[in-house]
């Protein structure tokens, strides 16, 4: 099958465009129009995630944020496979650059029961845009899956490969416990 890059994200073969997407599809899948940024939309939409997450850590108990952290996950998850299919398909790309959620849903998985700080959300940060603009096997092989299922899960395992990082550097002490 065909694959080409190009400025706004991947084609893999004929893929015909459609109809727009519905609004709410395009609401999620640029994470509030923060896929429109440039350069690097990927980049902003994770950097936006970061200061979420420290601004909402205030109000959980500590004991709480793994399960909190994990829940947003969860539902920017359940929400961006059918968000970003909508918008892929309506688009005629098959992974748009402008469809971020994937990146939110990654960045929220590197800080699985991290302790908060400057320390650990830069590194979390650093880790999942390097893994997800890296993509090491198998993360590549992820994007081949179909639709909002494939633009999710190369950044979802990016996530999981940032968050082991995460846990070793906490447990050689270099992230605060």
């Amino acid at each position: 099958m065909m694959k080409t890059e190009t400025a706004t994200g991947t084609v893999t073969g004929p893929m015909r465009k459609t109809e727009a997407a519905p609004a709410w599809a395009r609401i999620i899948a640029t994470f509030f129009g923060i896929g429109h940024l440039q350069p690097g939309p990927g980049s902003w939409a994770s950097a936006v995630t970061v200061i979420v997450w420290l601004l909402l850590t205030p109000g959980i108990a500590p004991q709480w944020q793994p399960w909190a952290v994990l829940s947003l996950g969860a539902i920017t998850t359940l929400a961006g496979i059918p968000a970003a299919s909508r918008v892929a398909r309506a688009s005629g790309i098959q992974d748009p650059q402008f469809v971020v959620i994937d990146e939110v849903a990654g960045q929220l998985l590197a800080f699985i029961a991290v302790p908060v700080s400057w320390k650990s959300l830069l590194l979390g940060f650093i880790l999942f845009r390097g893994f997800d603009i890296a993509k090491p096997p198998p993360i590549r092989n992820l994007e081949r899956l179909p639709g909002g299922l494939g633009i999710m899960m190369d950044d979802l395992v990016a996530g999981l490969f940032a968050l082991v990082f995460m846990h070793i550097a906490k447990h050689f002490g270099l992230l605060p416990n």
